[in-house]
């Protein structure tokens, strides 16, 4: 069964390129270590919510979109292998130039229970 990362971030609207590259450089990353599928969302119809929305969750300022990202693994086991592969790669060093504020992204692993046309 297949392994889904889910992240949200909010990345200011003046570093969209560096976070493009930013995503283009890492997402190789997991790739090449296991990953099946990666998906950069930058938005572009995000509403304000009545009680929380996505903008809220990672508190996004004004001059600030909100990224939806997803990491897709064939299973578990090939994303924990995959990401201790990432997380000592000498490539991450590069991770300090970070287009976003790390401290405000929000993510989790889940597992699909439902995947159309699948």
């Amino acid at each position: 069964m297949s392994w889904i990362d889910g992240f949200v971030i909010a990345v200011p609207h003046a570093n969209r390129a560096q976070f493009i590259e930013h995503a283009r450089t890492f997402d190789s990353i997991f790739l090449e270590f296991g990953a099946t599928r990666v998906m950069e969302c930058w938005d572009e119809d995000v509403p304000d919510g009545k009680l929380t929305d996505f903008r809220r969750a990672v508190q996004a300022q004004a001059d600030e979109a909100v990224v939806f990202s997803w990491v897709e693994w064939p299973d578990k086991a090939t994303h924990d292998a995959g990401i201790e592969k990432f997380m000592q790669d000498p490539r991450m060093e590069a991770a300090s130039a970070c287009p976003f504020d790390g401290k405000r992204m929000i993510f989790g692993g889940f597992v699909p229970v439902v995947s159309l046309p699948g």
